[in-house]
């Protein structure tokens, strides 16, 4: 390392302060602050995303670029993110960053109402002015990039994973859905319905089982928060996590799962590398790669047969009532049940890519011009109709049930379900590491899953790639068949 290096490092250090600074505020936007904020809130959220858009563009830090030399796997994967940080920052002029910022602020507390409403035309106008940003974002970045538009959309959420890449995976899953999900349907039809658990399930009983869930998987809360939004989600930064959820008395699945998905999350961000941190090189490797550790957590590991019979005994032990229904076998299903559904983030695993596919499709064309935001309704409902045969009866369950579009987050959608092919995987190659792997989890053991992707995963940072961080951990490059692979054993044996 070089002088130009260590100052590198330093404003790097600064800028990620900055937006750990803004997560916050975007958390605390979405579980605490009151509804008459939101306009300041978005000319704070606009002023650090443009301080930290000025840091990053500013002449000193593109000569130290041009100038640093590194020493170290570590340290050259980190120049080389900086450098890959510069190049997107260039693409954009403050003015549009922090237009992007008030646009995405205002359009997200409008969608809020838009939704409970089922009101499109309310949040219409506001959407249609996020498009157009984004799509003047994309063209800019990817003139800079030598990137289609909605590739260098892509790269801001999964570095190396462009559509042409998605697309024959996409089509080629679409194709075992279609003939996979019947045959599911009928097997399940024939082991009987599931009885119900008797509720209803006080809030106050859930909050305490859904912390003692993330401690289960290792959430310190020492480092973490369990809030309430009307999006559960996990924000803040490595040393001060936040995970949000929603709560039901009706159904105490929603918030349980969604925070053993969100702790998933929660375990990526603490378990990155400490002496990186606010580097680039010590950040996540994108967001597929996340969505793997929240899937293999809630989906792989928490779903399991083995994690049931535990799971069941601690609900049993905190609602009371008949033991019946928590038996595993039950849990099993319950929440492995497959259902043709409007709204994804309740979709079972095997239907949940064809709500993705929906969405990848839809924005990309977005992006692209070919599809306009006043016909996004009429679009989405004959998409779903396509994969899943299904037509939402109103657009609460149709394209407005989704805050990603509204926050301007266009390219994200691909990572989900890249990120639960990831999982399986990857927990394909821990049941290999791990041969007593079940016999744990129905203990309630995930400390060696968990040190496995810490070792795997976690520590590794953003140091490889998506596709070389699964060759890291389990010797290929993403291999889709491990995920059809799974979904065969648990829905169509």
């Amino acid at each position: 390392m070089n002088d130009a290096y260590a100052r590198l490092a330093a404003r790097f250090g600064r800028i990620g302060a900055i937006g750990e600074a803004a997560g916050i505020l975007s958390w605390d936007a979405s579980a605490m602050m009151p509804p008459g904020g939101g306009a300041a809130r978005g000319e704070q959220l606009a002023a650090l995303a443009g301080i930290r858009h000025d840091l990053l563009v500013a002449p000193e830090l593109a000569e130290d670029l041009a100038a640093a030399t590194a020493e170290g796997a570590w340290e050259s994967a980190n120049l080389r993110l900086m450098r890959h940080a510069h190049r997107r920052a260039t693409a954009l002029p403050t003015s549009l960053v922090e237009a992007i910022a008030r646009a995405n602020s205002a359009c997200e507390k409008v969608w809020r109402i838009a939704k409970r409403d089922s009101d499109f035309a309310a949040v219409r106008p506001l959407l249609t002015e996020v498009v157009r940003l984004a799509r003047e974002e994309a063209q800019a970045y990817g003139g800079v990039l030598g990137l289609a538009p909605y590739d260098a959309l892509m790269d801001g959420f999964q570095p190396g994973v462009a559509a042409a890449d998605v697309d024959p995976v996409f089509a080629a899953y679409e194709t075992w859905l279609a003939e996979a999900l019947p045959r599911a349907e009928a097997i399940q039809a024939a082991r009987g319905p599931a009885l119900p658990l008797p509720g209803p399930f006080p809030v106050a009983k859930q909050r305490e089982l859904c912390a003692a869930m993330g401690a289960t998987v290792g959430l310190d809360f020492a480092h973490a928060r369990l809030d309430e939004s009307l999006h559960p989600f996990c924000g803040g930064n490595p040393a001060d996590i936040r995970i949000t959820t929603f709560y039901d008395e009706a159904n105490v699945a929603k918030a349980l799962l969604g925070v053993l998905h969100e702790t998933g999350h929660a375990m990526y961000e603490r378990g990155l590398p400490e002496a990186f941190a606010r580097q680039p090189v010590g950040e996540a490797a994108g967001m597929a790669a996340h969505e793997s550790q929240s899937l293999i957590v809630e989906m792989q590991a928490s779903r399991s047969d083995a994690f049931l019979r535990f799971l069941g005994g601690r609900l049993h032990e905190a609602f009371g009532g008949d033991a019946a229904p928590y038996q595993a076998v039950n849990l099993a299903k319950l929440w492995r049940r497959v259902e043709r559904g409007f709204i994804r983030v309740d979709a079972d695993e095997m239907t949940y890519p064809a709500h993705v596919i929906l969405r990848f499709r839809l924005e990309r064309a977005m992006i692209e011009g070919g599809l306009e935001v006043a016909d996004l309704p009429g679009a989405w409902n004959e998409g779903l109709h396509r994969l899943l045969g299904i037509t939402p009866p109103d657009d609460a369950r149709g394209c407005l049930q989704d805050i990603h579009w509204h926050d301007g987050a266009f390219g994200y959608f691909p990572s989900y379900t890249l990120g639960a092919m990831a999982a399986a995987q990857l927990m394909a190659a821990l049941r290999r590491a791990e041969p007593d792997l079940d016999a744990q989890l129905a203990r309630g053991e995930m400390g060696p899953m968990m040190r496995w992707l810490g070792q795997a995963v976690h520590a590794q940072g953003a140091r490889l790639g998506f596709q070389d961080l699964l060759r890291h951990a389990t010797g290929k490059p993403l291999d889709p068949a491990d995920f059809t692979a799974h979904l065969t054993a648990r829905y169509l044996a």
